[in-house]
């Protein structure tokens, strides 16, 4: 696994790991690294100190704002890294569906009980009759949704927000 440090076109500096070099040229090329900042696919590798290992086997590694020699010549310090912001949306209708997915998440989050990795367990209590329904939500995994499914047990993935897909 290789880090590299990289840039949009917007001026965004931000890391991302990749397999390898030719890993990154080809994701780059076919505009799947996009800026997490902006959002803009026009993204090149940006100027980095290289981690060096100590007498001690540590890693050190240059810093965003760190001034770099090279050879005898000064590299400007690379920029900081900007604060993180929510993507722009394209358009209306793509911040109308984000807000409604927001308020149906907001609204089963207030209106649920968290029950954790015993979503199964307990949602399968309630259909056979063995707890009081309510309201619940939790983990499940996919083989445990797809049996609770197949029983006949009622149940809705939560969609996730937007901002925990990045």
């Amino acid at each position: 696994m290789i880090k590299f440090s990289l840039i949009c076109d917007s001026g965004h500096v931000f890391e991302s790991w990749f397999a390898n070099g030719a890993a990154y040229d080809q994701q780059a090329e076919r505009g799947f690294v996009p800026c997490p900042v902006c959002g803009s696919g026009k993204v090149t590798k940006a100027i980095m100190a290289p981690a060096i290992a100590s007498h001690r086997g540590h890693m050190i590694e240059g810093r965003a704002g760190d001034t770099n020699v090279v050879e005898g010549e000064v590299i400007p310090p690379m920029p900081k890294q900007a604060p993180q912001v929510p993507p722009a949306l394209l358009d209306a209708q793509s911040q109308a569906i984000r807000a409604m997915i927001g308020a149906m998440r907001e609204k089963i989050l207030a209106n649920t009980i968290d029950v954790g990795k015993s979503f199964p367990e307990e949602v399968r209590k309630m259909h056979e009759g063995e707890a009081p329904e309510h309201p619940i939500r939790g983990e499940a995994t996919l083989e445990e949704a797809q049996a609770l499914i197949e029983d006949g047990i009622g149940i809705m993935p939560v969609p996730a927000a937007p901002e925990e897909l990045n």
